[in-house]
């Protein structure tokens, strides 16, 4: 018996319009770490070492992104033990660790990956990310976001970083570009939305 579900997830047509960026969609979307995928707070051991804790809501859109042909990519100012293990237990192919300038290392990641801007997604939440959203297609910051990073988001996350503002994002992007109702469905049958 296949069972399906209407999607209750609802954006307004105006915002889905944005999401699909101004060329003929999203094709990568760029996702900050700390205050977005984390909420911002760094927990240092008396040895040093960092801790992070991070949403499973976003772990999963994320890889709903990558199930539907939208790559994920992660560019953080950081690097840790923490973050290259999240990455890594995602499955995400594309990092780049302890960026000090974030242009830099976008610009030719995009390029190798046959990228243009308006073809990508960014969602940061502080001045760093400002060069990334400024460019991209459709920018996003999470609802704790610095004020200056919000005034050019195309959209602002009701929920907070680390507390599934990525995921509003990712599931944003599905729904533009026409990809969520079928992933939705397939995770009727199975646990990660494969085929049974």
């Amino acid at each position: 018996m296949s069972v399906t579900l209407q999607a209750a997830l609802r954006f307004s047509p105006e915002l889905l319009l944005k999401a699909q960026g101004p060329g003929l969609g999203l094709k990568a979307a760029i996702f900050d770490v700390d205050g977005v995928l984390t909420d911002g707070r760094i927990y240092i051991s008396e040895a040093g070492e960092s801790f992070k804790a991070f949403s499973t809501l976003d772990g999963h859109g994320l890889k709903l992104l990558d199930q539907a042909g939208i790559t994920p990519i992660i560019i953080t100012g950081r690097d840790s033990p923490a973050v290259r293990r999240r990455v890594a237990d995602l499955g995400l192919r594309h990092a780049v660790y302890g960026a000090k300038d974030k242009l830099a290392v976008a610009t030719p990641l995009l390029a190798s990956l046959g990228l243009a801007w308006a073809e990508v997604a960014a969602m940061g939440d502080d001045w760093p990310d400002l060069p990334l959203m400024t460019r991209a297609g459709f920018a996003c910051a999470p609802a704790q976001a610095h004020a200056e990073v919000k005034a050019v988001a195309h959209h602002i996350t009701q929920a907070a970083g680390g507390h599934g503002a990525a995921r509003e994002c990712c599931d944003l992007i599905l729904q533009a570009s026409g990809r969520y109702q079928s992933l939705l469905n397939s995770h009727l049958d199975t646990l990660d939305g494969g085929a049974p």
